[in-house]
């Protein structure tokens, strides 16, 4: 199963993007989906996720406050807002889904591909 990334782009700092992670069929029910990324020379990490029945959210402490995450049952999507964009911020987007809530990679069964971000100084 291939989940779709799209979104992204380049933007100054201080501004904002949006991500959206589609999945065919229901997949997305009771299930968890997260936002990963991967800035050059660096070890993918986690950024957020959302449990998709409950609606409870995670987020990482580098982006807590700035990214929200949420998702729409109808058309069976995940968002990622990003707001107060940092250069640091620049990476390789990833959506995956897993059964549990997980912050590791390894714990996610089905990914996206990519979804560059990149935000200029």
């Amino acid at each position: 199963v291939q989940l779709q990334a799209y979104g992204g782009g380049l933007v100054q700092a201080g501004g904002s993007l949006s991500l959206s992670c589609a999945a065919p069929g229901r997949i997305f029910s009771s299930a968890v989906v997260g936002w990963f990324r991967q800035a050059p020379g660096k070890e993918r990490e986690f950024v957020a996720a959302i449990r998709w029945g409950a609606r409870t959210t995670y987020y990482a402490d580098s982006v807590k406050g700035r990214f929200t995450i949420s998702r729409d049952n109808a058309e069976n999507t995940v968002s990622l807002r990003m707001n107060s964009l940092k250069p640091e911020d620049t990476a390789v987007y990833y959506c995956a889904k897993a059964r549990y809530y997980s912050r590791e990679d390894y714990d996610y069964n089905y990914w996206g591909l990519g979804a560059q971000v990149t935000v200029s100084s």
